[in-house]
């Protein structure tokens, strides 16, 4: 059921035509500092969003990278995504980012509480977890307001652009997800 629809944002698929705003960000230092990619070339984002929109036909569907829109202007300000990990024991996972300019203003958090009620109610899962650098405290602070719980410490777990890095494992379950009241997410949007 995308696009998703919240107070301020609009959670759409991925055209062609997002890669200059998406390579806006993507190819920032300060945005990609704590992330696996970038700074990217124009060749990286085009290529990243041609994986991404083949993904899109998938069936069953197990992996939305959606671009983030704001809704007055349709202006796309970053990515959520959220990936089936393991079908089985409903698992899957969450990551985001944004262009630097919409920091600080709360659309992360927006954004990435739409994601999890979306893995929840449409998608079915029973656990959802996303990992963060351990200087990433902006990030960090998303997780925990829409109620992850910090698990774990990763210590070297990825090997990212040229070096082992830790990260911080939160998550959150279905069950504790239903009992933090937070408001339905309109999934009937059409463009």
């Amino acid at each position: 059921m995308i696009p998703l629809e919240t107070q301020r944002l609009i959670l759409r698929d991925f055209v062609e035509s997002d890669w200059p705003a998406v390579h806006q960000y993507a190819s920032d230092p300060k945005v990609v500092r704590y992330l696996t990619f970038g700074p990217n070339s124009e060749e990286d984002t085009k290529s990243f969003l041609q994986r991404e929109i083949s993904l899109q036909e998938e069936k069953p569907r197990q992996h939305f990278a959606l671009a983030v829109t704001l809704k007055p202007q349709k202006q796309l300000i970053g990515i959520c995504r959220i990936s089936v990990q393991d079908i089985g024991n409903k698992i899957g996972s969450i990551g985001y980012s944004f262009a630097k300019e919409f920091w600080g203003q709360g659309y992360a958090t927006e954004a990435v509480k739409a994601l999890v009620s979306f893995g929840f109610q449409e998608l079915g899962l029973h656990r959802i977890f996303a990992t963060c650098h351990p200087e990433n405290i902006s990030s960090a602070r998303v997780m925990q307001k829409i109620g992850m719980q910090q698990e774990g410490y990763l210590r070297e777990h990825h090997w990212i652009k040229g070096e082992w890095r830790d990260s911080w494992l939160y998550a959150i379950l279905e069950h504790e997800w239903r009992g933090l009241k937070i408001s339905p997410i309109d999934f009937s949007c059409k463009d």
